[in-house]
């Protein structure tokens, strides 16, 4: 008995004194990377298998259970893909609303204008005493400013007889 203790005592002395070398923390190290690696590996095998059984491919090897689990998982994901598309389609259409009642709002505001500006237009025409007068089929361009060639003479007055002067 006291033997078996000896060499425990012993075995534990070796262990201390080879754990305390640095050549074996190193090699402690690297199989611990290693087995990480492995690891890691092992996850993006998985996750390339599962992505390839989503796209529907590689299904020969599965069962009936694991095709049941896996419609199971695309369905609750088409159901999330569906429920996020949705939202943002409601989402465009309320933006799409907001934006009708603005150019609503605008078109009536330019309509306002330009009911004002006729009759402003109107209001020259029957201002007495003018030598131009404006056309009514070319108002205003764009930027609310009179066309050039919208400015023609007036023929308000009639021509009078003018009688030729004769040198005697």
């Amino acid at each position: 008995m006291e033997t078996s203790v000896k060499s425990t005592i012993e075995r534990y002395k070796k262990a201390c004194a080879d754990s305390s070398n640095t050549g074996s923390v190193s090699e402690a190290n690297a199989q611990y990377y290693q087995q990480e690696a492995a690891k890691l590996r092992g996850q993006i095998s998985n996750l390339q298998k599962s992505n390839r059984h989503m796209l529907g491919e590689s299904l020969g090897a599965l069962t009936v259970k694991e095709l049941k689990s896996l419609e199971i998982r695309l369905e609750k994901g088409i159901s999330r893909i569906r429920s996020k598309k949705n939202e943002l389609l409601f989402a465009e259409i309320e933006y799409m609303q907001k934006r009708e009642i603005d150019l609503h709002n605008n078109n009536q505001i330019l309509r306002a204008k330009i009911a004002e500006n006729e009759r402003k237009q109107q209001n020259m025409n029957l201002m007495p005493g003018g030598n131009y007068e404006i056309m009514q089929s070319q108002p205003f361009d764009n930027r609310n400013y009179f066309q050039v060639n919208a400015l023609q003479p007036a023929n308000h007055y009639p021509h009078q007889d003018q009688m030729s002067l004769q040198l005697v």
